[in-house]
Order: structure tokens, then sequence, then C-alpha cells
């Protein structure tokens, strides 16, 4: 299973899980604070399926986005709407995509034959199998198991939207917005921060919710770079994805071991392969190339033998791997760079 990018266990973007998408707030009928016993389904609280008690939270989440009445906003798991509904009272048009066919039902009732519904595209699929339409803003309260797959798939979006206001796990948000030296600093802080600005805009307690959540929330704002680094991220995250799974150890012990000697090996071989078997003179034989001499250039030319991944910016990864791709050392092209924890 691979890991996502703070390094823990995920399903991943191409495998999201097939159950029905839960997340504190998703179920909810009439008023914001309604009990649940009201709801015209029945609250899955194993899957994570809580009430939102708290409007203040909705309203924030709204006065962030600073919606324009021209938005097209996305919503990703709208349950029974709402979230939608205030959406829907300022924006142009919402596409909500709502992966629990009872929830689309609910939501369905409940803005029928209402003008406000003429102003909503709800949308029954699985977010992470679904090509998304253009929007302007996203605004949700997503399913937290999906929370960094979701994150990158939004980011990958070719219409560069104007930001996304998303509540999430406490320990997902303070992850996104770690800085170097932080204990939560990871391969999911960087590669957020390469692509997006990343703000933290409040708390959600526990008890904001019926019956209270195992874990705290939080709301960010992300708000992608435009226009993006001229950066390749697949060779770029390869090259972070090597150096965070030890992220405590010096590029210089991480760089120098055989396994990975082996790898960057192996890997040269395969680029030169691809473009005809030159090197970066254009004729030099792969057989007299020595990969332990390339890494001591790169690690000597930038100065981070002794550094660690944990208190590297992103402008540290930057110039490494220019001078990793000016030796011919690659981090893409279908090698699997997850070494594992020593």
């Amino acid at each position: 299973m691979p890991k996502d990018a703070s390094g823990k266990k995920s399903p991943g973007i191409a495998r999201a899980s097939a159950t029905p998408y839960a997340k504190p707030g998703g179920a909810s009928h009439g008023k914001p604070g309604a009990d649940h016993r009201h709801v015209g389904v029945h609250l899955h609280h194993s899957l994570g399926q809580h009430l939102l008690k708290n409007p203040l939270v909705t309203q924030a989440m709204i006065e962030k986005a600073a919606i324009k009445s021209t938005d097209t906003v996305l919503e990703i798991g709208p349950g029974t709407g709402n979230l939608t509904l205030k959406l829907l009272e300022s924006a142009r048009k919402v596409i909500a995509v709502e992966h629990d066919p009872r929830m689309v039902v609910e939501l369905q009732k409940r803005l029928h034959a209402t003008p406000l519904g003429a102003k909503l595209q709800l949308i029954h699929s699985d977010v992470m199998k679904l090509e998304l339409p253009f929007f302007n803003l996203c605004v949700a309260n997503i399913p937290y198991q999906i929370s960094s797959p979701l994150v990158f798939k939004l980011l990958s979006h070719p219409s560069r939207f104007r930001c996304a206001i998303l509540m999430v796990q406490r320990e997902f948000a303070q992850r996104l917005c770690a800085k170097p030296g932080d204990e939560l600093y990871c391969r999911l802080s960087i590669n957020t921060q390469l692509l997006s600005k990343v703000d933290h805009l409040m708390k959600v307690s526990k008890n904001s919710f019926r019956p209270p959540p195992k874990v705290d929330s939080s709301v960010v704002r992300i708000e992608p770079r435009n226009p993006p680094p001229p950066v390749n991220f697949i060779e770029w995250d390869g090259l972070v994805r090597l150096c965070f799974n030890r992220k405590n150890k010096t590029l210089g012990a991480i760089f120098r071991s055989k396994a990975l000697l082996k790898l960057l090996e192996e890997n040269l071989r395969t680029q030169r392969a691809l473009v005809g078997g030159t090197g970066r003179s254009g004729a030099m034989d792969e057989e007299a190339v020595d990969v332990h001499e390339l890494v001591d250039s790169v690690l000597g030319a930038t100065g981070f033998a002794e550094q660690r991944a944990a208190k590297m910016d992103i402008d540290d990864f930057l110039l490494l791997l220019s001078k990793f791709n000016e030796t011919g050392l690659h981090f893409s092209g279908g090698t699997d760079w997850d070494m594992g924890d020593s």
C-alpha cells in the first residue's frame, strides 16, 4: 500500500475508499443544529459521520471563502446540505459531489422545487475517480480518510482555482502548515507548500459535533500558486520522498548507502537507455560513470552532506534536485524511491 505525503499509509489517489465518504458535519437536516434522531437517514457513526451542531463554523467558512456572485463553487461531500444551502445563497453555481446515495436523495428532497435548486449541479460519484469540472472555489468539510490524495487532486486541477477552504483533521492541518524544524514537518508539508500557500484559519473543537468525534478539526485555506512552480513534480516528489523517509538522517548518510547507490545506478542506466545511451557528455560510456562520485559532487556543490531533510526548505530541495539533474541523476522514470525507515 502506498504512503501519503506525511509518510503514513494511505489508500492513494487511485485506490480511494470504496465505502461512502464519512466526515464530521456530513449529515444533518433542517437547521444546522438539528438532532441526528430527526435526520431522514441513519448516521454511520462507525464511519465517522457526525452532525455539526455549531452554525458559527459554517458561517465562518462562508465568510473566509469570500464568495463572489459570479463564482462556481465545488463542494465535496455535501451530506444533506447545510453548507450547500449557504453556498447557493452566495454563488452563481454550486457543484456538489456526493458518494453516499442516501445523502444524494436527502439533498435532492431538500432542494426540490426551490429557487436555489436551479443553481445546484449534484454529482453522485466517488470524487477520487471523477474528472473535476471547472470551479473558482472549493469549500468543503472533506472526508478525512482521503484528505491527502484529495488535496493533491485539487492542486493538480488544470484550472487555477482561487482557493480552497477545507475542514480537515487538526493534525493533518498542522502537517500542511508545518515549517522546517517543526516536529510535524514532513513530505506532505513541503509538497503542499511547493504548489500552494497554506494558512490555518481556525480550530474546530470535537464538541462542535454530535456525537463528538475522537479528533479535533481545523479549517485551512489553500491557495494554488499561479503560475505553478517550473518543476517536474514527479521528479521532485521522488527526491523528497527519498529524503523524508529518513528525515532525521543526514543527506550524506542517505545518499551514500549501498542500496540507494544501486538504485541510482539502475535509474541512470534506464534514463540513458531512453535517450540512446548518452550521458551528460553526450558520449560517455555508462559503465565508466561512478555514481558514488556523482553523488559526492552534488553534496559537495550544495554543502548539504550534513544537512537533514527535517530542516530543509523548498529552495534547498530545488537546488539539490537541480544539481542532481545536472549530473544526469534523476528521481522519476518508474523507480520506487520508498526505501523505508532504517
